[in-house]
């Protein structure tokens, strides 16, 4: 337990120490977000590179880990296509935090980063299979590839489109990250510790960076960090929970734990897009009516808001735990219950609604 504490602790560290200095690279080459139209929360310019000090806290601590504890965290060959996809998501980040390039363009490079981590070894072998009682599990052979890309890129996307207020991608990430950090450690997987403290170091990594992006924010992620997030969580998923899942809870269905984990970006990213289809918009267009532009509707303060969102990621987040230690039987009782009370609180905010329907009923 030691080693997850200073893993924790050096993550932490760096990041808050070398967010600073991702604040003044920001201003140099002119990754400064100016609001410039009333989807922006914020009114005065802010800089965007605080994923950048994620990045190199987490690369570093991780190293540093492997080194100093290798019985628990080892240079594997998938951490290697993790890491090398990462760095691809935070060069595209960079770039679009600063000069700004077209999504088809951002699209091409995280299903090209995804590429690699697939053929680094980490991939969605198998989907759950109820009517088979021995494992639980079909294998998906070639269908694996796509699947796993689509996860990837889904996941790596849902993560970018809640950061839009102060701390809240941040605070749900790192939430995310510590659920999953400890159904990995409790798995009883042989990789189930060196996934735990890998994801204890993301979790120690943003928190470090939070202190400067908390309401009112000194500087934002930008889409170098809320991507980067994004794409570690789905790799370290996959190579962690996902391909163990049928020895963690028989017939589970396999994405359930990383799923409600990352409950509110996949949630909100899910009724974005039925809201888009329902409303005859384009699924890329951009709207005022995530998750968090609702709670602010309601009346919330940005703080009050965020705060609301990380006591639901908690919830999500307990529910992933419950579901990793139950039978069949439990699991599903708790996936019910769980899909209920989100589609029933969905529907009572309007997250399908169109965001002007939402105000005008006010």
């Amino acid at each position: 337990m030691d080693y997850y504490i200073f893993a924790f602790i050096i993550a932490m560290s760096l990041s808050y120490i070398l967010t600073p200095y991702a604040k003044r690279i920001a201003h140099k080459i002119g990754a400064i977000d100016v609001p410039k139209d009333n989807r922006r929360v914020h009114k005065v310019p802010i800089p965007r590179l605080g994923g950048l000090a994620i990045y190199i806290a987490f690369i570093v601590a991780t190293l540093i880990m492997a080194v100093v504890s290798r019985d628990v965290l080892d240079i594997s060959k998938g951490l290697i296509g993790i890491f090398a996809g990462a760095t691809i998501i935070v060069l595209i980040g960079v770039i679009d935090d600063s000069k700004q390039i077209s999504a088809k363009y951002k699209l091409l490079g995280q299903i090209i980063a995804a590429t690699i981590v697939v053929y680094s070894g980490v991939e969605v072998e198998f989907i759950t299979n109820i009517l088979n009682k021995t494992t639980g599990t079909f294998p998906l052979g070639k269908l694996g590839v796509p699947l796993t890309i689509f996860w990837i890129v889904g996941i790596t996307n849902a993560v970018n489109l809640i950061d839009g207020l102060d701390g809240l991608a941040a605070g749900v990430s790192s939430i995310a990250a510590l659920s999953l950090a400890y159904v990995a450690y409790l798995s009883g997987q042989e990789n189930g510790p060196a996934i735990a403290m890998i994801l204890i170091i993301l979790a120690g990594s943003l928190i470090g960076f939070l202190p400067y992006n908390f309401n009112p924010a000194r500087i934002f992620m930008g889409d170098t960090g809320s991507l980067l997030v994004g794409f570690i969580l789905a790799t370290i998923s996959i190579e962690g929970l996902i391909k163990s899942a049928a020895t963690i809870a028989v017939a589970i269905p396999v994405l359930a734990i990383p799923v409600l984990a990352l409950g509110v970006p996949i949630f909100d990213t899910t009724f974005a897009i039925i809201r888009r289809l329902v409303n005859g918009r384009p699924i890329m267009e951009a709207d005022k009516g995530h998750l968090h532009h609702r709670l602010l509707d309601q009346g919330l303060s940005q703080k009050q808001t965020v705060l609301v969102l990380y006591f639901i990621s908690m919830l999500f987040g307990a529910s992933a735990i419950a579901i990793s230690g139950s039978n069949r039987i439990g699991a599903y009782l708790i996936l019910v219950a769980v899909s209920f009370v989100v589609f029933w609180g969905a529907l009572r905010i309007g997250l399908v609604k169109k965001p002007q329907e939402r105000k005008a009923n006010s």
